[in-house]
């Protein structure tokens, strides 16, 4: 392939991570827009070398050194695009959380070192897939129910410390409720928390359409039960849990943190205790009714979601698909969230991370922090660069602040009731 040829396809990706493709186009838009964004930096030391290279050889066409400018423009402006996330993210956590909620943070020895924004490390440029942490270990398959790989977790903690009580989070991945792996998505997340201290869970779970929903959330409150149940014999503290995930891991996460009572998604286990303390849930899909009467929210649930994971016609079968529905279950004390979507987001429209987060606004009166960005595309995450890096770093704080203030306060209220219950039976 000659140099004008590549220089054309650097320029049509670059374009396309820009401006992504839309309508009926957009999860190709997406496919090739993610790591074009995601990647821009390597992307235009390589389109640089390769320049590079044609001139020195005499082989550099006009009209392929004015597409390289046209790419460099353009990943240059994607690249400055993802510096951007970690100022719009310490803005949205300053407007949630109250501008001296970096104060409350760093009162505490083990997050002072939160207080100042990390540069994403040239480490994790070269190498933006590997994910693992030497500090950290992973305890790997172990069932939370009877069953094969679908019925097993994975636990992440740090290898050096002895462990008690310590935080923990619980991962869902993605996938579309049909395909993916708990060793595929949120590793920087986990690592990240993991070697800070928390105990990290990361579950797979029952896919469609062999098993049609709600095997997905059924599964997710299993292994939230069996976490309250054994975490403390891997050094964590059941008392405090949180939950996250990406795309369809983000609906799954939301709707357990949001369904702790709601026993048809028990079954067998109706009484065992499924709440959890916080959610974070990352591009999610929070309407699978269609009830916002959003029309990419109907299409997904039309199009997508009824013959591929329900296996249920949603005319027939309609409360199913609203009960499934994270927007619907939202009430008083649901518990806090951090919701994450990327503007350009080619899989799951922005708009339903925008209904879900003025529903729960309106109703909620815990703590609801919303991050949008720009120019992001689903699944930004998965791996590292520049823009995860630092969103990662956002939701670390967010993580760290929520146990700094909101742990602590569970803590006093469980040990006061303690207390008047041992006063009253003395």
């Amino acid at each position: 392939m000659g140099y004008l040829r590549r220089q054309l396809i650097t320029a049509l990706l670059t374009a396309n991570a820009v401006r992504p493709l839309r309508g009926n186009l957009s999860p190709l838009g997406f496919a090739i827009g993610w790591p074009t964004g995601e990647l821009a930096p390597q992307i235009l030391a390589l389109t640089a070398l390769d320049t590079a290279q044609a001139l020195a050889r005499g082989k550099a066409s006009r009209g392929g050194l004015l597409l390289a400018a046209a790419s460099a423009a353009g990943l240059t402006y994607l690249v400055r695009d993802a510096h951007r996330a970690g100022e719009i993210a310490e803005q949205q956590l300053a407007e949630s959380l109250g501008t001296g909620y970096l104060d409350e943070l760093t009162a505490d020895p083990a997050a002072a070192d939160l207080a100042e924004a990390l540069p994403t490390p040239l480490r994790d440029l070269i190498r933006p897939f590997a994910l693992m942490r030497p500090e950290v270990e992973r305890i790997a398959d172990l069932n939370y129910r009877e069953g094969g790989t679908r019925a097993r977790l994975d636990i992440y903690r740090r290898r050096d410390v002895d462990l008690k009580n310590a935080p923990v989070l619980i991962q869902v991945h993605g996938g579309g409720w049909t395909i993916g792996d708990k060793s595929q998505q949120g590793l920087i997340l986990m690592n990240r928390m993991a070697a800070r201290g928390w105990v990290c869970v990361a579950m797979n779970y029952r896919l469609a359409p062999k098993h049609p929903f709600p095997a997905q959330i059924e599964d997710v409150k299993r292994a939230i039960a069996w976490t309250r149940e054994h975490i403390a014999s891997y050094g964590g503290d059941p008392s405090y849990l949180v939950i996250t995930g990406g795309s369809a891991g983000g609906h799954l996460a939301s709707l357990a943190a949001l369904t702790p009572k709601v026993g048809k998604y028990q079954p067998g286990f109706e009484e065992a205790d499924t709440t959890v303390s916080a959610c974070v849930p990352f591009y999610g899909v929070y309407d699978l009714g269609g009830v916002t009467g959003d029309k990419a929210a109907v299409a997904m649930r039309d199009k997508f979601l009824a013959p591929r994971v329900f296996r249920k016609d949603p005319r027939r079968h309609r409360e199913e698909f609203e009960l499934a529905s994270p927007i619907t279950h939202v009430v008083p004390d649901a518990p806090d969230f951090f919701v994450i979507h990327g503007a350009h987001d080619g899989l799951v429209s922005v708009r339903q991370a925008r209904a879900f987060v003025e529903r729960l606004r309106e109703v909620s009166t815990g703590v609801v922090t919303y991050l949008e960005l720009p120019g992001t595309q689903h699944a930004f995450e998965v791996f590292s660069s520049i823009r995860s890096q630092q969103v990662i770093r956002a939701v670390e704080r967010w993580l760290e602040w929520h146990r700094v203030t909101r742990r602590t306060a569970t803590s006093d209220v469980a040990a006061g009731t303690a207390a008047e219950s041992a006063s009253a039976s003395g």
